[in-house]
């Protein structure tokens, strides 16, 4: 290993990059496939009431915003060095997670 800039080895990554940009798309194709079947489940019985359109309406702006995280993280991950994951990062993804399956189950009620 070469010497890295204070004197320590060189971080190496190794496939460790291209697995995790594989897991953001899995994670990424989870959440399509869970705002997919909201707004089918909401449309499921005929005509969708105001609360269950809000509902659905709501899942789909938290997916396109789990999109953006995922996509601006695997757009870092494609760098040479790339960076580590910041806490920001990491909570937008985390709470558009959550706010998914908080829809899902209020448009299951």
């Amino acid at each position: 290993m070469a010497a890295g800039p204070a004197g320590g080895t060189a971080r190496d990554p190794g496939l460790q990059p291209e697995r995790t940009r594989l897991a953001w798309r899995r994670t990424t194709l989870s959440a399509t496939v869970a705002a997919v079947l909201a707004a089918r489940q909401c449309m499921a019985d005929g005509p969708a009431d105001p609360a269950g359109i809000i509902g659905a309406a709501l899942s789909l702006l938290v997916w396109v915003a789990f999109l953006a995280v995922a996509h601006r993280r695997m757009r870092a991950l494609a760098a040479p060095r790339p960076p580590g994951l910041t806490p920001r990062t990491a909570t937008a993804a985390a709470a558009c997670s959550l706010a998914l399956v908080c829809f899902a189950v209020a448009l299951l009620v």
